[in-house]
C-alpha cells in the first residue's frame, strides 16, 4: 500500500492552492472570465476584487504549506517553482479548454 509522508500531503495541498489561486486571478480578468463562460456577464467589481482576495490568500496558504512540509531553506526554492507552474497549467488550460474552470467560475459567480 501506498504511503505518503506528511511533507508530501503538505506538498500537494501546495500544490493545489497554487493552481487555484492562479485560476482565481487569471478568472478576475475579465477577457479570462468570458473565455470560460461567453455567455455570462462579467464579474462586477466586488466580484473581481474577491476573487482577487481568494487567489492571493491561496498563494500565501501555498507558501506556508511548503514551510511546513520542508526547511525554509528549501521552501523559497519550491514555492516559486511552484507558483511558475501553476501559471503555466492555468495559462495552458485557459487557451486549450478554457471551460474546464467552468466549476471554479460558478462558485465565483456565487459569491
Amino acid at each position: 500500500m501506498l504511503e505518503l509522508h506528511a511533507s508530501t500531503v503538505l506538498l500537494l495541498a501546495a500544490v493545489l492552492c497554487s493552481v487555484l489561486g492562479m485560476a482565481c486571478l487569471a478568472l478576475s480578468q475579465e477577457a479570462h472570465w468570458l473565455a470560460v463562460l461567453p455567455k455570462a456577464q462579467a464579474l462586477n467589481l466586488r466580484q473581481q476584487r474577491l476573487a482577487r482576495v481568494l487567489g492571493g490568500m491561496a498563494l500565501l496558504g501555498a507558501a506556508l504549506l511548503c514551510g511546513q512540509a520542508d526547511h525554509i531553506s528549501m521552501a523559497v526554492l519550491v514555492w516559486p517553482l511552484l507558483l511558475s507552474a501553476a501559471a503555466g497549467l492555468v495559462a495552458f488550460s485557459l487557451s486549450w479548454r478554457p471551460r474546464s474552470w467552468g466549476l471554479l467560475a460558478a462558485l465565483l459567480r456565487r459569491c
